[in-house]
């Protein structure tokens, strides 16, 4: 994208254009892989491309069209095909230079028009933070390139040349390009394998977040390359002389740990450049899988190996599908060298990832290993973005599945699956199936019944137990890891709670109507279709359940939509029903303007009971329409119940409890004890005996040597004579002084 501003001035004209043409020239020569008829192509989206930039220059004072010829360039490397090659020429046209989408898919077909677009920033659209417009910017990116991966192998090219070029902008915009690329683009890097790309544009962004630094761990490594470079000579000629002993072929080569690692590694082990010991480091390439261990096992002949410092890559690949085996030994003089092993096929899946598509398809096997590479992540962000249409939250998402470490684990038919660090039983059920995740009620480890929370380890056999009744848990927000995860769980809570608040609309509907002398709501087909038409036209709801779940959630209130019913009602000549318009209004509750609503405990995140009061049945309650919260459930001697109805009365309703309740509901006790052994176990016999279940206790600090105190419980209670059966028996246990159930004050400040 263009990062880059003209802040210089030009190079002459004949120069500028001199160097354009000679960079072109570059690329046309890394076409060879290309039919003819693809290369005009190619061609001809250059000559858009550098139309359409003439006369815009870049912070250097060069064409801005050098940019675009070297993102392609990078493409070509990766030898992807012409239609990514156009769009990497063409990938700034949209947003720069005035050329719209339709004009793209004329030229030059719709495949390349839509890479375009994908890569293409939001500038049309207004946001209310920098930070939402970014989050926006990089769902559109990620969803294209979910739905093709060239997306972003285009995307990761141009920030590796801006990055490259970042010195030639002013100083105050590195951090921010810096960052940007450390946090986003560096771990996509990784995610999807390309091991050349993310090393680079780790090295850039240290550069210019820390120059400092940076120069200070350069020259400190210059040192110690010259310091070691007869040892590193050694190891190499050892290496080399025991292989030609025993007749396996191979190719080595050096290896050096990037600055920014070992900063990283400095910075979280606390360790000084001296202490970081394992700097240097070789790759072998061999012929097959079985050389490699055989190699394995003539190094560790060689030389000692360090222990713990050994990682089968090949067994278990890691996530993005980088496979090698890694071993660290004591070369001579004591020095840690490291050596990865791994075959051709293997390293260029290392090295490029999922760019191997292209660099390596005359070879079936791995072409196939590395199209599925990253390809279970690529259909998480359309899972993800399905059930999560805000794009900070899609983000948020997308973050955690960035995340380089793995545990590796086992269904119980041994089939192995790789979980990001610090994933629980409920990640890894989603990542089974979501159906999976949905209907999860148990989970055993290696045979034993744990909780769904606990974090997966390396080599656990994990068993899920599901249940046709069982559901996803509020709960489990708090401690899944995935994004998949989360965002089914959501997806699964938001979906449930618009039917229970579609669901308390129309009955709340329904009982305001009744109010009016109308016995049900009118048909939405039929006789009636129109009217409904016309009343969503006066809500500006776009249909009747959008209406429905809006009086549900409080957005809107009942009584005066039912009025506005009634007189489209009686426009068509229908009247209310005397006798029903007398009774409800005989009944009605004093002091609010609508009729009862039944309340049960079944309506769930439809309605809420305030935890300033916790009514429970036998209490005389209110229902507050709280403004997108719902229908909240008050005592009628609330004090914050009552300061609502004084101020906003009109979204008030009448409610009243059900003869038969679905469900247990939760009130607070206060308990004053004398302070001894056994006394809170006392306590709980007490309630338990009553029936009453315990879902929460605070107790105050035993330390305080005091020879009362006050015990707190929340309990889950059937109704008012229950928590009164409750209290007479913890009023009778001994060592209980008072029992008092705790209520919001009123509003003349007396508790209860």
């Amino acid at each position: 994208m263009n990062t880059l501003s003209p802040t210089q001035p030009a190079k002459p004209a004949h120069a500028a254009a001199n160097a354009a043409a000679a960079s072109f020239a570059a690329l046309m020569a890394k076409l060879d892989y290309l039919s003819t008829d693809e290369v005009e192509q190619v061609r001809r989206a250059y000559r858009l491309a550098d139309e359409a930039h003439l006369g815009q220059l870049r912070s250097s004072g060069e064409p801005y069209i050098t940019h675009p010829i070297a993102v392609a360039a990078q493409c070509a490397q990766w030898k992807l095909d012409a239609q990514a090659l156009m769009a990497a020429l063409l990938h700034d046209v949209l947003e720069d230079c005035g050329i719209v989408k339709t004009e793209l898919i004329e030229k030059f077909g719709p495949t390349v028009a839509e890479l375009v677009d994908g890569l293409t920033k939001l500038d049309k659209l207004q946001f209310d933070t920098r930070e939402e417009n970014q989050a926006e910017s990089f769902r559109k990116m990620l969803l294209a390139m979910a739905r093709d991966v060239r997306v972003i192998l285009i995307k990761l090219a141009d920030r590796s040349h801006n990055m490259r070029t970042l010195s030639d902008m002013p100083v105050e915009k590195w951090r921010r390009i810096a960052s940007e690329t450390l946090d986003i683009y560096v771990p996509i890097a990784n995610r999807l394998g390309l091991n050349q790309t993310y090393r680079e544009l780790q090295d850039l962004s240290f550069r210019h977040l820390m120059p400092w630094r940076y120069k200070v761990l350069e020259k400190a490594i210059t040192r110690a390359r010259n310091r070691r470079r007869d040892v590193m000579k050694k190891v190499q000629h050892e290496v080399e002389g025991i292989f030609q002993k025993t007749g396996l072929a191979m190719q080595i080569t050096g290896r050096e740990k990037t600055l920014h690692s070992i900063y990283k590694k400095m910075d979280t082990k606390n360790l000084s450049f001296a202490q970081v010991n394992d700097l240097y480091g070789f790759r072998l390439i061999l012929g097959g899988v079985t050389e490699c261990y055989t190699a394995l096992g003539l190094l560790h002949q060689l030389y000692k190996p360090v222990p713990g410092r050994f990682k089968d890559h090949i067994a278990i690949a890691k996530l993005n599908g980088y496979q090698s085996l890694h071993t660290t030994v004591v070369g001579p003089s004591g020095t840690n060298v490291e050596f990865q092993l791994r075959t051709q096929a293997m390293n260029v899946v290392a090295e490029s990832g999922v760019a191997a598509h292209w660099l390596y398809k005359n070879d079936r096997q791995s072409a196939e290993q590395a199209e599925r590479l990253g390809a279970k992540w690529l259909q998480s962000l359309l899972d993800i973005q399905d059930e999560t249409h805000d794009a900070s939250e899609f983000w948020d998402h997308v973050k955690v599945d960035l995340f380089p470490d793995a545990v590796y684990v086992f269904t119980p038919k041994s089939r192995i699956m790789a979980m990001p660090r610090g994933a629980t039983a409920v990640d890894f059920a989603y990542a089974v199936h979501s159906n999976i995740g949905d209907r999860t009620m148990a989970v055993k480890i290696n045979g034993d019944s744990v909780p769904l929370r606990t974090e997966l380890r390396n080599g656990d056999v994990v068993e899920i137990i599901t249940s046709p009744v069982a559901a996803p848990n509020p709960a489990w927000l708090g401690f899944v890891r995935t994004g998949r995860a989360r965002s089914k769980i959501r997806h699964y809570l938001k979906g449930l709670a618009q039917v229970e608040s579609t669901q308390m609309g129309q009955k709340m509907l329904l009982q305001a109507l009744r109010a009016e002398g109308f016995e049900g709501l009118p048909d939405h087909e039929g006789p009636h279709a129109g009217l409904w038409d016309r009343l969503l036209r006066f809500t500006g709801s776009r249909s009747r359940d959008e209406l429905l779940t809006d009086i549900g959630l409080g957005k809107r209130v009942a009584h005066i939509v039912a009025k506005r019913l009634v007189g489209l009602l009686s426009e068509i000549g229908e009247k209310p029903d005397p006798l029903l318009l007398s009774r409800e209004r005989f009944t009605a509750h004093e002091t609010v303007s609508q009729g009862s609503v039944l309340i049960d405990g079944s309506e769930n995140a439809s309605v809420q009971f305030a935890p300033c009061c916790r009514p429970i049945p036998g209490d005389a309650i209110l229902g507050y329409l709280g403004r997108g919260e719902g229908l909240i459930i008050h005592t009628s001697d609330c004090g914050v119940g009552q300061r609502l109805l004084y101020k906003d009365r009109e979204r008030f309703m009448g409610v009243e409890w059900s003869e038969e309740p679905a469900r247990t509901f939760e009130s607070e006790l206060v308990v004053t004890v004398n302070n001894g052994k056994g006394v809170l176990a006392r306590v709980a016999t007490a309630m338990t005996s009553a029936e009453a279940d315990i879902t929460r206790v605070n107790m105050a600090d035993e330390t305080t040597g005091e020879a009362a105190i006050e015990l707190r419980f929340v309990i889950a209670v059937r109704d008012t004579s229950h928590l009164d059966t409750v209290l007479r028996n913890l009023r009778r246990t001994p060592s209980v002084v008072q029992a008092h159930r705790v209520t919001s004050p009123a509003l003349t400040g007396r508790g209860h």
